[in-house]
């Protein structure tokens, strides 16, 4: 008889955990996807199932959790991002890696079927490939935050290697989104830009124009979490993670492409501490491993998420004024 998934999303308020909790309750079922994170739910989740307040930190209390709702699979996707990150590196390092710690240990005591914990392309820094970064590469972060998820995806290899934890990792590229904001990384413009657009039809950018980062729309970036977690065991070749591409652009490519739609709309360009971490980025990512392992592939490019961001940022914008 195949085992009876109870999912236990950490962080689940964020910019992924919102969508990403509403897309697993599609599927497994409103009461068989518990949603936890430290904040108050998201609005968007209420009503929709379970919500439980939890600190990742607090080992105890998740244990006691996962046991009392015969937890089978979790979804840790708590974490300090790339900028926040870097004003209070100390605070970043413990919970991005403590968090993961906790998750991993319990798993491995309670032979969890699943986990899944985000990296991210912060990983790669000045020294790594510019165009179609590889899955193997030179990687060497200057970030706290991608030391913090370069570290994480070696443990959760150990875990795998050493205990037979299934767990399963993606390097999210920057994350474009309409209906949770986002958490506060480098590339949190591609999504303020479209609300500014369709409020002030104005834009100041933290990038220069031409700094070209690899990205993805939010739909995207679900159906791709689900599609690896539903790959069979067997099919995963990688234990640390999994690059993924979407759509590479700069500042520059996304304001034209919302005057398409939005004419009189400008944009300045004013870079600041972000530039730093934006250049040390790649600006394509090879994700040919993804691709073959599991049959990834995007379904949105930069027009088509244009159009589709634009339409939901202004219906939002319409209902509440």
């Amino acid at each position: 008889m195949a085992v009876k998934e109870k999912i236990l999303v950490i962080g689940a308020s964020g910019q992924i955990g919102v969508e990403l909790t509403m897309a697993l309750r599609k599927i497994y079922g409103n009461a068989n996807v518990i949603a936890s994170d430290l904040r108050e739910q998201n609005p968007l989740l209420e009503g929709t199932g379970p919500y439980v307040s939890l600190d990742v930190m607090n080992k105890e209390m998740l244990h006691v959790q996962v046991i009392r709702q015969n937890i089978t699979q979790i979804y840790l996707l708590a974490a300090i991002l790339s900028a926040t990150g870097e004003k209070n590196p100390n605070l970043a390092w413990n919970l991005n890696m403590q968090g993961l710690l906790n998750v991993l240990d319990i798993a491995r005591e309670e032979q969890l079927t699943k986990i899944y914990w985000p990296s991210s392309i912060a990983v790669f820094g000045p020294t790594s490939p510019k165009h179609n970064c590889p899955q193997q590469t030179i990687i060497e972060p200057i970030t706290v935050y991608g030391i913090s998820k370069y570290a994480g995806e070696f443990w959760c290899n150990y875990y795998h290697q050493r205990w037979g934890v299934d767990v399963r990792s993606l390097r999210y590229p920057g994350l474009i989104s309409y209906k949770s904001a986002p958490g506060g990384g480098t590339t949190d413009y591609a999504v303020e830009i479209f609300s500014e657009a369709v409020e002030d039809k104005h834009y100041n950018c933290y990038l220069a124009e031409d700094t070209y980062l690899p990205m993805m729309y939010m739909p995207d970036a679900i159906r791709a979490t689900i599609e690896l977690m539903e790959a069979p065991a067997e099919n995963i070749s990688v234990h640390t993670s999994y690059n993924l591409a979407g759509i590479s652009f700069s500042p520059g490519e996304i304001a034209a492409s919302i005057q398409q739609y939005i004419p009189d709309f400008t944009i300045d360009y004013k870079p600041d501490y972000r530039q730093t971490i934006a250049n040390s980025w790649p600006q394509s990512i090879d994700d040919s491993i993804a691709q073959k392992d599991w049959h990834w592939k995007p379904e949105y490019d930069l027009e088509k998420m244009t159009k589709d961001m634009l339409e939901n940022v202004q219906k939002a914008y319409a209902k509440s004024h």
